[in-house]
């Protein structure tokens, strides 16, 4: 199994190669000793469409030298691309749509000749339409370290941002019953899972589908009552939904970080009414005080596009004094890439590669003395961290991530201390910033 893209897809991979497990194979680390690749794709940008072509075409290679029987390819980029993905590479034998995820046991048995875990037919390509429900991930053979899972709440998205693919690909948004991701996490909890990290391309619009509005107020308090879970954190926050409720829940949560991620996109009223963002300036700027008032030592994760057509000298100029004002302890920034299929593509006045380059740039410069910043303001504290590995090589000194640092994506915390062990929290003692990154010693027992 190779994964490749978001948390969303990883936990698509995940309950993927749990069934298959279930249905009778066994999980080998090295492609070349495998009967059945499965890669996993992403199609959500050029880049990520690119990385999936590559690594499809490696196990292409494979295949036609014989290290390899079949290849089977499921995920975003599959469901964007469709039957023109054989053209490119003859060689993939099953194409699976992203809701056909379950059906992957029946599906490879159809092209590897296993009968007895056959139902379907040997259709190259499969793609079923959305089933309106989401489905369990409650076979999950997990990726991840053992104490930290991605918990999906949500599926799709209701938003007509102009820049975005993703409704196209994974359909409308789709909740899950509150009930069904409790037992989800306490499944994950038993596993050894301490941190949960929900997920979704809209977590704030979580319940309106099933509810009568927003429920993630609601959600995030019955994840607090369970036992086995000690950190949650919240990301891919939509700001309009981001409620008074919702709000209070998380400022008075046990479990629930003091971090937010909240992909703004832009400032400026020109582009986010072009970006069909359905949310003003003005009104991020108030949600943003807001938060900031209400829930004490927050983190802000957020991510930014630069150079979407019709971006003027004067709209970046804003982009770039709301940075500068926002001060964003974390913060992703993306130069605009054309993507077919969108609005956003058949605006005028799109800006060349060299000024988005620059502006990306510009920004990330003005950010990165923020994030310093931020990471010398962290001395002299005294913070948990969530022990993720040992440093190789290095006496007592483990890698680790305190409630600011979301995995994969943010800094990292170096902790000195004795008898440390990965999924330990360990209240430590920050003694010094390198750049992004935190220096601590252990100072208390892990819990």
């Amino acid at each position: 199994m190779i994964s490749l893209g978001c948390p969303k897809n990883l936990i698509d991979s995940e309950q993927m190669l749990g069934l298959m497990q279930k249905g009778g194979y066994r999980w080998v680390q090295k492609p070349q000793k495998a009967d059945v690749v499965i890669v996993n794709t992403c199609g959500f940008i050029d880049q990520a469409r690119q990385e999936s072509l590559d690594v499809i075409r490696q196990m292409a290679k494979l295949k036609s030298r014989g290290k390899i029987k079949k290849l089977v390819v499921t995920g975003c980029l599959v469901e964007r691309d469709r039957e023109v993905l054989f053209e490119r590479c003859p060689d993939i034998d099953r194409l699976v749509g992203v809701f056909a995820r379950d059906e992957i046991v029946d599906l490879v048995g159809t092209i590897n000749g296993d009968e007895t875990n056959t139902k379907g037919s040997c259709n190259r390509a499969v793609f079923p339409k959305s089933p309106g429900l989401l489905p369990k991930d409650d076979q999950r053979k997990r990726l991840t370290a053992r104490h930290t899972a991605y918990l999906k709440i949500s599926e799709g998205c209701d938003r007509v941002c102009s820049f975005c693919t993703i409704p196209s690909i994974r359909g409308k948004h789709v909740s899950k019953p509150v009930e069904q991701i409790v037992s989800e996490a306490r499944e994950l909890g038993a596993s050894g899972a301490r941190e949960l990290v929900l997920v979704g391309q809209d977590t704030s619009y979580y319940g309106f589908d099933l509810y009568d509005g927003p429920r993630l107020a609601q959600l995030v308090s019955e994840l607090d009552k369970v036992d086995s879970i000690d950190w949650i954190r919240l990301m891919y926050l939509y700001p309009m939904h981001i409620t008074e409720e919702l709000i209070d829940a998380i400022s008075t949560s046990k479990k629930v970080l003091p971090y937010l991620d909240i992909p703004l996109q832009h400032a400026s009223e020109n582009i986010l009414r072009r970006m069909k963002r359905c949310v003003t300036g003005k009104e991020v700027e108030q949600l943003l005080g807001r938060l900031r008032e209400k829930i004490e030592t927050l983190v802000l994760r957020s991510t930014l596009i630069v150079g979407f057509p019709g971006e003027t000298e004067r709209d970046f100029e804003e982009l770039l004094e709301f940075v500068s004002r926002q001060k964003f302890e974390r913060l992703g920034v993306f130069g605009y890439c054309r993507e077919p299929g969108t609005a956003a593509d058949l605006l005028d006045d799109h800006l060349d590669a060299r000024t988005i380059d620059a502006r990306r740039n510009m920004v990330l410069t003005s950010q990165q003395s923020i994030a310093f910043d931020f990471a010398r303001s962290q001395v002299g504290r005294k913070l948990n961290v969530l022990i993720d590995s040992r440093v190789p090589d290095e006496r007592n000194v483990h890698l680790g991530r305190s409630y600011a640092d979301a995995p994969d994506v943010d800094p990292l915390v170096y902790v000195t201390g004795e008898g440390l062990a990965a999924g330990q929290i360990v209240p430590c003692e920050i003694v010094a910033s390198q750049e992004y990154d935190l220096i601590g010693f252990a100072i208390a027992e892990p819990y």
